[in-house]
């Protein structure tokens, strides 16, 4: 299948940043807006309490099923998200790890943000994605 995302890099930007700074997807591709993937089990527990790798890790897992499920995949996202419930960089970067070794060299624009908090107990990371699909 034919892929509808094109990574735009610019060498008038730092190259420090492992992500492209920009994506574009052609006007007949159809746009998933996904809601921020959380790290809860199927039982709605929160995952990896205390453990910012682990659930960057589950919410990833729960973010492919949600694209699973739209037809589409880590390789059809567009841009993310992801928030983590700290100020501390090093807790960010833990988490961000996870999400970029998970999309490999489809390294689409992201922001990484701290936030004071998320919605469900004991949750310290969100993934928020927007994927764009050619449907053939």
């Amino acid at each position: 299948m034919a892929r509808a995302i094109t990574l735009i890099r610019s060498a008038s930007l730092s190259d420090v940043a492992e992500y492209a700074y920009a994506a574009t997807a052609p006007a007949d591709s159809r746009l998933i807006f996904l809601a921020g993937a959380c790290p809860l089990n199927d039982d709605g527990s929160t995952a990896a309490i205390g453990d910012y790798a682990g659930q960057a890790l589950k919410a990833v897992e729960n973010m492919r099923a949600a694209l699973a499920a739209a037809g589409a995949s880590l390789q059809d996202v567009i841009s993310t998200r992801v928030l983590v419930a700290s100020a501390r960089r090093e807790d960010l970067v833990s988490a961000w790890q996870v999400v970029r070794d998970s999309f490999a060299d489809h390294d689409v624009p992201s922001t990484l943000m701290g936030v004071t908090v998320l919605g469900y107990e004991d949750q310290l990371v969100e993934i928020e994605a927007v994927a764009a699909v050619l449907d053939s």
